[in-house]
């Protein structure tokens, strides 16, 4: 395949130029012989997103724990130009965990869904106190032989684990497992120095910044000053519309920068369906429009996608688009250490792209593995 007359984004900036595809990955022009042609014309070609923090979409989640939702889900993701999903878990016994892993091992993507890369641990490791829409039931302190288990469980799928630094044993867990797994800090209660001393000893990223967290205060600076004073520190952003005002996504990409901001939708069963109430980690959630909503009033998860965060974050909060674009390719794909292989368009990766209305930033066409989507 060749992609021709698209406005090609290169990890820094966008230029015209062609994107050949041979054997499934990207490559030289040269290596190319008769193929089809995808005319790019008027669109931006992108790297195919990569979702690190998701929950399911058109009815499923990865916490139904079947191969059915896992193709459902990934199907839906890669009609919406994510190409690699990382989903997350909600916080649940190991018994239940064990099974979720155990569908994760098993799944292989079919030519029209997106690859599985990774598990994403939201819970249980996390703070009673910043629960969220987490199950308080199942909360409990950090283990680090039960994530050994579900690790072997999932097939060494597991790249994200969350936990609260504040809670006994966090510190020590961390030092155990940093070295196996990324450690991302969330719901979580955490001041600055509880936060500092959690990235001293090799916690990495902020999951869903601003939210599930002490906000910024002027004597009480919390958690996000600790993350912004780490070069070695991602922030994940839930750019949806509801969950942050878009001054805050301006503040954040400009204390973190672009290379260091890591866009997540955070969506959930709903996602793709009408208004309605739906399950999310064993408990009712209100969906209208794009709010989502325990029955206090509580966010629970998103009711959108990637590719619509990325339209989002351009569009009503100013990002430039080469930001966001390296926020939802490149950066996630470092982050949950795939990135010799997914998250930029060059030669020998995988070819997965994304191709952009340069008008409306509106999904035209997806290419998945060296094949156009139909």
């Amino acid at each position: 395949m060749l992609i021709t007359n698209g406005n090609v984004f290169d990890g820094r900036g966008f230029a015209t130029r062609d994107v050949a595809v041979a054997d499934g990955r990207f490559a030289e022009a040269a290596d190319v012989g008769d193929g089809d042609v995808l005319d790019a014309a008027g669109c931006y070609v992108i790297p195919g997103l990569v979702d690190v923090h998701f929950h399911g979409c058109l009815g499923a989640d990865l916490c139904d724990g079947t191969g059915e939702a896992l193709s459902t889900i990934a199907r839906h993701e890669a009609s919406r130009g994510v190409t690699a999903i990382c989903p997350a878990t909600m916080t649940y016994p190991e018994e239940k965990l064990a099974g979720i892993m155990r569908a994760a091992a098993a799944f292989a993507p079919t030519d029209d869904e997106a690859a599985l890369v990774g598990v994403n641990m939201e819970g249980p490791f996390i703070s009673p106190d910043k629960i969220g829409a987490q199950n308080p039931a199942y909360v409990q302190v950090p283990d680090a032989a039960m994530l050994r288990r579900l690790q072997e469980a999932a097939g060494g799928l597991v790249k994200l684990v969350d936990i609260a630094p504040e809670e006994e044993g966090a510190l020590a867990f961390i030092d155990e497992m940093a070295d196996e797994v990324r450690i991302s800090l969330a719901h979580t209660t955490a001041d600055y120095d509880c936060t500092r001393a959690a990235f001293e000893h090799g916690a990495r990223q902020l999951t869903h910044l601003y939210n599930a967290m002490p906000p910024l205060h002027h004597r009480k600076p919390g958690p996000i000053p600790a993350a912004f004073e780490r070069d070695d520190v991602t922030a994940e952003l839930i750019a949806d519309g509801v969950h942050i005002h878009p001054a805050m996504v301006r503040m954040a990409f400009r204390l973190f920068g672009d290379d260091r901001m890591v866009l997540i939708s955070d969506s959930m069963r709903a996602t793709g369906l009408e208004d309605g109430v739906y399950d999310l980690g064993g408990q009712d959630v209100t969906v209208r429009g794009n709010l989502a909503t325990l029955a206090d009033g509580t966010i629970a998860g998103s009711a959108t996608d990637l590719a619509a965060c990325l339209r989002w974050a351009v569009r009503e909060a100013d990002i430039p688009l080469e930001s966001a674009v390296k926020a939802a390719t490149a950066n996630p794909a470092r982050a949950i250490g795939v990135d010799a292989e997914r998250g930029a368009i060059e030669p020998g990766k995988v070819a997965d792209a994304v191709l952009l209305d340069a008008e409306t930033l509106d999904v035209r066409h997806v290419v998945l593995r060296g094949r156009l989507l139909a």
